[in-house]
C-alpha cells in the first residue's frame, strides 16, 4: 500500500535549478513546502545506478537521511533510438562539468549524424522517500523526435531539440505551463500525486 505525504517541508533532492523550478511548480497546488537540496547544503551523491529508477532512489534516500525530512528526487534524461537509448542515464554527464547543454545537444546531433531515425523519448523516474526508509517510485515518458538546429529558450537541458509527438513546438519553445501538462515529468508526477498526495 502506498504512503501518503502528510504535508510540510519536502526536500527536492536536486541541485539543478531548472529541475527544482519545474518540481516546485508541480508541487504548488499541494500542501508541501519544497526546499531544495542546494538550499540545505546537502552534497550531491554519486549517481552510480544503472537505471533512472535506481538513481532516483539513491538521491532521495541520501537527501532524506541527511535532512531528516521526506525527500523527492527525479532522475531523467533523453533516450535516443538511433543511439540505442543514449545518452539515457548519462544525459547530464554529456553536458560536462560546466553543464553545457549546447555542447550536449551538439554531441547528440553529431552522433546521430545521417541516421534517418530521429525518434527519441524523455524519461523521468521520481522517488519519494521518508527518513524511516519507506520509498515510493513512479515513471513517466514522452515520445518525440529530434530537430536541428535547436529551437527556443524555455525549459532546460535538451528541451530545444526535442519535438514531442503531435506538436509543432519544441519543449524549448513551448509555454512552460503547457509543457507541465504533457512532459515526462508531468506524467510521472500525476502518478505520484494520485498515490501520495491529498487532492481533495
Amino acid at each position: 500500500m502506498t504512503r501518503r505525504f502528510e504535508g510540510g517541508r519536502l526536500v527536492v533532492a536536486s541541485h539543478n535549478p531548472g529541475k527544482v523550478r519545474e518540481i516546485d511548480d508541480l508541487l504548488r497546488p499541494f500542501d508541501a513546502t519544497p526546499v531544495s537540496a542546494g538550499e540545505l547544503g546537502l552534497p550531491e551523491p554519486v549517481e552510480d545506478g544503472l537505471t533512472f529508477e535506481a538513481n532516483a532512489i539513491l538521491k532521495a534516500e541520501a537527501a532524506t537521511t541527511r535532512s531528516g525530512l521526506p525527500a523527492l528526487s527525479d532522475d531523467s534524461g533523453l533516450a535516443v533510438a538511433a543511439l540505442s537509448g543514449a545518452p539515457g542515464i548519462y544525459s547530464a554527464r554529456w553536458a560536462g562539468p560546466a553543464k553545457d547543454f549546447q555542447h550536449a545537444m551538439q554531441r547528440v546531433q553529431d552522433e546521430v549524424g545521417t541516421i534517418p531515425d530521429r525518434s527519441a523519448s524523455f524519461v523521468c523516474a521520481l522517488a519519494l522517500a521518508w527518513p524511516d526508509g519507506h520509498i515510493e517510485t513512479f515513471k513517466g515518458t514522452v515520445d518525440g523526435d529530434l530537430i536541428w538546429p535547436p529551437r527556443g529558450t524555455h525549459g532546460f537541458g535538451y528541451d530545444p531539440m526535442f519535438l514531442p509527438c503531435g506538436f509543432s513546438e519544441t519543449f524549448g519553445e513551448m509555454d512552460q505551463t503547457h509543457k507541465h501538462e504533457i512532459s515526462h515529468r508531468a506524467a510521472a508526477f500525476r502518478q505520484l500525486v494520485a498515490a501520495c498526495f491529498d487532492t481533495g
